[in-house]
């Protein structure tokens, strides 16, 4: 789909187009990354594209993208991960009751757009600009083109996911509904070293994760850190392999992504991968996938052949820790959900979402869920601020 709008303002006129495309393969990698305005890793292209390529997302998944793309003339200024779902799956912000509503007063929930990045509730960019300081300027006209492409698609809404505090904070602004939400994340106080951590905790506290970690130790299991293009074809093999066991045991199926998807991370984005391997008598048992820029990691995936005592806490937790304080990094998102984070130096963070429906009605009613929602939600972080583990 385009479309073309005139853009007023005291000193400019701006013809802009607006541009739906249903799949990556329409713009470059480099178009694209030149907006990203820093090194956070999933809204880059590599992994976006990664994720159709492989089939991950697409025909048959319930996820269809259906990218923005804001062009001055023919100069890309801005873009937008935008999918089109038949479902609510792998998104992280829980609207089902929603749908349910809308079924049981005999209207359609889905199709739905939502702005998001499939399977990753990590906070971040969602609105890629190539001049930041344009957002106040261009959001209204993006939102109005992605408001008749949701009538163009008759989906009943849009959805924007885990956006940085201040798009979230443009589209309450714009009278997109804010939801709130929480996280758990661990930040680098200036720490040296694991002891320098710890040490910053109540007695106890540091006595039981020890004793954790060296549970893990007396079973004789050790661990293999590896980044970039140390980690090798069998690796990501490996890793697909205890991804879908661990998947298949807790779902019943084997998990969104596809070895495909993996494989291509290896080949086109192995600069922001972490692989921590866990081995016992060297047979690997068990593996996670961060991901990483500048300033964080990101713990996203796992998967193992047999449980072990405390196995998860240290492969997914520990590991992820201690390479952070070693190499200067300043945060360790852990990704959704995950109270058992507090006792492990994880903070309650406020995470954000913003909802627009086509049916007023609908809007109204879900706006007065938000607003309950929030206030439990700040009762709930407070109360969890409560039980972090530090002096």
């Amino acid at each position: 789909m385009d479309a073309r709008k005139e853009c007023h303002n005291p000193t400019m006129t701006t013809q802009l187009g607006f541009r739906f495309i249903t799949s990556l393969q329409g713009i470059s990698a480099a178009h694209w990354n030149a907006l990203c305005g820093d090194d956070y890793p999933f809204s880059r292209y590599e992994f976006l594209a990664a994720l159709e390529q492989s089939g991950s997302v697409g025909k048959g998944t319930g996820w269809q993208p259906q990218h923005l793309m804001v062009y001055n003339s023919d100069e890309l200024i801005a873009a937008m991960p935008l999918y089109s779902k038949s479902h609510s799956y792998g998104e992280y912000v829980f609207d089902w009751s929603w749908a349910d509503a809308y079924k049981r007063y005999g209207f359609d929930y889905y199709p739905k757009l939502i702005n998001a990045i499939p399977f990753t509730p990590c906070s971040g960019s969602r609105l890629l600009l190539k001049d930041a300081s344009r957002l106040a300027e261009l959001l209204p006209l993006i939102l109005d083109a992605i408001k008749h492409h949701a009538q163009s698609l008759n989906a009943s809404s849009w959805h924007c996911l885990f956006p940085s505090a201040e798009l979230s904070a443009h589209l309450s602004a714009a009278h997109i509904s804010q939801r709130v939400g929480t996280q758990f994340h661990w930040y680098n106080r200036d720490y040296k070293s694991w002891d320098d951590f710890v040490g910053a905790m109540n007695s106890r506290k540091r006595k039981n994760i020890n004793k954790e970690r060296r549970a893990v130790a007396e079973q004789a299991i050790r661990f293999e850190t590896k980044a970039a293009q140390t980690i090798t074809a069998e690796d990501w093999q490996l890793f697909y392999r205890l991804y879908c066991n661990t998947y298949l045991k807790r779902s019943g199926h084997t998990g969104y992504l596809t070895e495909a998807f993996f494989t291509l991370l290896g080949e086109h984005f192995a600069q922001h991968c972490l692989l921590v391997i866990a081995y016992q008598q060297d047979q690997p048992i068990a593996a996670a996938l961060f991901f990483t820029d500048s300033q964080t990691i990101y713990g996203r995936y796992w998967g193992c052949l047999e449980e072990h005592e405390f196995l998860h806490f240290e492969t997914c937790y520990y590991q992820g820790i201690e390479y952070a304080i070693n190499h200067g990094l300043q945060r360790f998102d852990g990704g959704a959900q995950g109270e058992h984070k507090i006792a492990r130096g994880f903070e309650p963070v406020m995470t954000y979402s913003n909802h627009w429906l086509a049916r007023p009605d609908f809007q109204q009613a879900i706006d007065n869920f938000l607003d309950a929602e929030k206030l439990s939600i700040e009762n709930y972080m407070k109360e969890a601020e409560g039980y972090l583990p530090f002096k």
